[in-house]
C-alpha cells in the first residue's frame, strides 16, 4: 500500500467505524482530471445507499481539511460487491476456499495474472491454487485482487 492510501486510510477509518461501518479498503486512481479516490465499506447486514451517501458526506469533510490528494479527484463510496476486491492478509484468509484473481504490481514466476482458488495466508504470502499448482504470492507484489462471483 503507498503512503498516500495509508494516509488516507487512517484519515477515514475512524469516520466509518463512528458511524458503525467497517472500511474495507482504498483505491485511488491518478488520471489528472478523471482521478478516482474509491472508498469501499462493509457491514454485516450489508451496505445500502443511504450508508455510501452518509460515509461520502463525513469524509468529504475530511478530505476537505486534510487535503491529501492535492489534484483534482472524484470520490466514489461502494459496498465492495460479489466480486470484492482484498485488500489485506486478514481478508484473504476469510476468503479461504473461494476463486480469486490477483495481477501483480511485479512478474513472478513469469506471470502476473494468476486466478485460482484462495488456500490461505503464510506470513506475508497469499497461497493460491491454480491448475493443481501452490503459488506464495508476496503481499506486496498484489496490485488487485478480487473474489470470482460464485454463480
Amino acid at each position: 500500500m503507498s503512503a498516500k492510501l495509508k494516509l488516507i486510510q487512517e484519515l477515514v477509518e475512524p469516520a466509518v467505524v463512528g458511524l458503525g461501518l467497517e472500511l474495507w479498503g482504498v483505491e485511488f486512481h491518478s488520471a489528472g482530471k478523471s482521478s478516482l479516490l474509491r472508498i469501499y465499506i462493509d457491514s454485516p447486514e450489508g451496505v445500502t445507499v443511504d450508508d455510501c451517501a452518509r460515509v461520502s458526506h463525513q469524509v468529504s469533510g475530511i478530505l476537505d481539511v486534510e487535503d491529501p490528494i492535492p489534484e483534482h479527484y472524484t470520490l466514489e463510496v461502494s459496498s465492495p460487491g460479489m466480486d470484492r476486491p482484498l485488500f489485506t492478509l486478514k481478508q484473504f484468509e476469510a476468503f479461504r476456499g473461494y476463486r480469486a484473481q490477483i495481477k501483480l504490481r511485479v512478474p513472478f514466476e513469469g506471470r502476473r495474472n494468476f486466478k485460482g482458488l484462495l488456500s490461505g495466508v503464510e506470513g506475508d504470502e497469499v497461497l493460491l491454487i491454480v491448475d493443481d499448482e501452490e503459488y506464495l504470492l508476496p503481499i506486496d507484489y498484489i496490485d488487485r485482487a478480487n473474489v470470482v462471483p460464485q454463480i
